[in-house]
């Protein structure tokens, strides 16, 4: 499958390495190269590729108060010279200073962007239309978390990248569930490469039958923008076994495992998606080490969660 005719805009470092640790292999795109990494850095090189091949000179897009894909985003922006609202979404009930204020709060606003601050979904979806009514065809629109169609192209690259680096069949390549852009190309990219290989997202979102809802949607929206065959459902599965009292809300388990790794392995894992989709990794010793973990990022976030890592 082939990617190289598509708009896209250079940003992060690949390939990130594949790493033997903790028993596993872990897909690092925490280490992308670029504003504070993740897995949005690979989606935005599409997507703002995208709009820079449309002559586009605005971008608006929508997250929480502590969007990793926000502030990935305004980083991008800035690389690229694009002007950038972002419409930051009270969607996890904290107004101490370290969640308003710090992590990807803070970056989004020191990489330049112009930030919103609305209460709900409804006055987002009121003020993008707003934004578009003034910009018009000057402006951008890229939707949470930068799944779409175009964005799911970037983590189809991963996939593709990833079995580069494979001298064998993963039994599982685990990953962080939220707008399923990350999974659809993951699990599009694989089969097209023909890897024998599941693909499991942990639900960290939405309820495992919205996450559900968005995946499918997300892969035959992908796949017809490949022309490609929508993957059969054996190709994946979600768990929402970590999902614990929703999204933001971090989980016992979760908590214990971003000690355990920062201790033992010098790796940081966020408690909103990495560390609830770690801490449902197998134990078994076998199946662990035919798994492959795609580390999404997120650090910037610990400092708005320091209370409760405390």
């Amino acid at each position: 499958m082939d990617l190289s005719d598509r708009p896209r805009a250079h940003l992060g470092l690949w390939p990130t390495p594949l790493q033997d640790i903790d028993g596993l292999w872990m897909k690092r795109e925490d280490l992308s190269g670029f504003g504070f990494g993740g897995n949005k850095v690979r989606k935005l090189e599409f997507l703002l590729g995208a709009a820079l091949a449309r002559g586009q000179s605005r971008v608006v897009t929508f997250g929480a108060l502590q969007s990793n894909h926000v502030r990935a985003t305004a980083a991008a922006c800035a690389r690229l010279g694009l002007r950038l609202d972002a419409i930051a979404v009270e969607a996890v009930r904290r107004n101490d200073v370290d969640y308003t204020a710090s992590g990807n709060a803070f970056l989004t606003e020191l990489f330049g962007a112009t930030r919103h601050v609305v209460p709900d979904d409804d006055a987002a979806g009121a003020l993008a239309l707003e934004l578009m009514a003034e910009h018009g065809d000057d402006l951008a629109v890229i939707l949470p978390g930068g799944s779409d169609r175009i964005g799911a192209l970037g983590h189809v690259d991963t996939a593709l990248e990833l079995y580069s680096q494979l001298e064998f069949d993963p039994h599982e390549v685990v990953v962080a569930a939220s707008t399923c852009g990350t999974m659809a190309g993951l699990v599009i990219g694989l089969a097209a490469a023909e890897v024998d290989t599941v693909v499991r997202g942990v639900c960290v979102y939405h309820s495992r039958e919205q996450t559900e809802a968005a995946l499918r949607d997300l892969l035959m929206q992908t796949s017809d923008e490949l022309g490609v065959p929508v993957p059969d459902d054996d190709r994946w599965i979600l768990d929402d076994t970590q999902f614990g009292d929703g999204y933001g809300i971090p989980t016992e388990a979760g908590l214990n495992e971003i000690h355990r790794v920062a201790t033992t392995a010098g790796i940081t894992l966020d408690p909103v998606y990495t560390a609830k989709a770690y801490a449902a990794l197998p134990g078994d010793p076998e199946l662990r080490r035919r798994t492959v973990f795609l580390h999404t990022g997120g650090g910037p976030s610990l400092f708005a969660y320091r209370s409760a890592l405390g």
